[in-house]
């Protein structure tokens, strides 16, 4: 039990002791910030995963697609609030973690599971994009075919309308 002084408080933390509180404190802030990241990449393959029905989907519409890509752009961005703040304690904390890996052993895990939701979201964005050109070069080969078909039938009424028009005709009918 530590001591008081004669005022009744405890006395003040000093060295390692400090430096220990101090970097489990942050330790802690740094788990509950992969929690939140965790819900936000689990939010962000759940998006990936309806973009890749919506892109298998031969009749989708561009607003379901842009809905579907915006939603997943705001959670990019919260994801990269949440990086650039872990990113700064963990600098802070790096030191300690290293150097007594055995004892933060549970903390250092639960960071690293992490990792294994980050490589499916990378495949499913990577089958997502390769979809997705293909579904953007199927578009552009349909506006291509339009406007082509377009041009056809504008030439062929055009001919029509030519061929319609009789110049007249001065017909001598003697002989």
């Amino acid at each position: 039990m530590e001591r008081s002084d004669e005022t009744g408080c405890q006395p003040e933390i000093t060295g390692r002791r400090k430096q220990y509180i101090v970097t489990d404190n942050y330790i802690g802030i740094m788990i509950e910030s992969l929690r939140r990241k965790k819900d936000v990449l689990t939010d962000i393959l759940k998006l990936s995963e309806e973009q890749s029905l919506l892109l298998d989907d031969p009749n989708l519409e561009p607003d379901t697609f842009e809905k579907n890509v915006n939603r997943k752009a705001a959670l990019i961005d919260k994801l990269e609030q949440l990086d650039t703040g872990f990113e700064s304690l963990y600098d802070k904390v790096k030191e300690e973690l290293e150097s007594n890996r055995d004892i933060h052993k549970e903390q250092i895990r639960q960071m690293q599971e992490l990792t294994e939701l980050n490589m499916q979201i990378q495949a499913t964005e990577a089958r997502n994009k390769e979809k997705a050109t293909a579904k953007f070069a199927y578009i552009r080969q349909q506006a291509k075919e339009i406007r082509s078909s377009q041009k056809i039938v504008k030439e062929y009424y055009n001919n029509m309308m030519h061929k319609a028009y009789n110049e007249p005709h001065f017909l001598d009918n003697k002989k």
